[in-house]
């Protein structure tokens, strides 16, 4: 039996999806195949990188990925937005996904401040994704077994 597939959709695929992609194969990668894709992909941020092998997962080979890889020729049975700008852009693209969450987590991308404040702001969000995806494994986790 294959594993469920979950998609995670931003606007560049360059921090915040990358890191619920690796959080997801880190935590379950037995229980659930992962993926990540952009709209606009930018490349996986070096500050992403960075603050993963903070946490040792090393997501160096990682590559942003357009969301047309996956469109019409992949069934996720979850597509996550990990951010508003990529939600309303494309709410109706999973028309034969079972289930789409919307999870709205800030861009660290988009921080300005110095290099200090560019990776606490890294970090911070790295540790909300990280808790978001272990919330989400028991979630889910939770609905199969009252389902059985």
């Amino acid at each position: 039996m294959s594993k469920p597939m979950v998609l995670f959709l931003c606007t560049g695929n360059s921090a915040r999806s990358q890191m619920a992609e690796a959080f997801l194969r880190h935590h379950a990668g037995d229980r659930y195949d992962a993926h990540s894709a952009g709209l606009n992909p930018k490349g996986v941020h070096p500050l992403t990188i960075q603050v993963m092998n903070e946490v040792d997962i090393d997501i160096s080979d990682y590559q942003s990925k357009p969301l047309n890889q996956y469109l019409g020729k992949t069934s996720p049975k979850w597509v996550i937005f990990v951010c508003e700008k990529a939600e309303q852009s494309c709410p109706h693209v999973w028309p034969f996904s079972l289930l789409t969450e919307s999870w709205k987590i800030e861009d660290p991308v988009a921080c300005t401040g110095d290099e200090l404040e560019r990776i606490m702001k890294f970090r911070s969000i790295r540790d909300l994704i990280e808790a978001r995806i272990l919330e989400w494994i028991t979630e889910n986790k939770n609905q199969l077994e009252t389902k059985e």
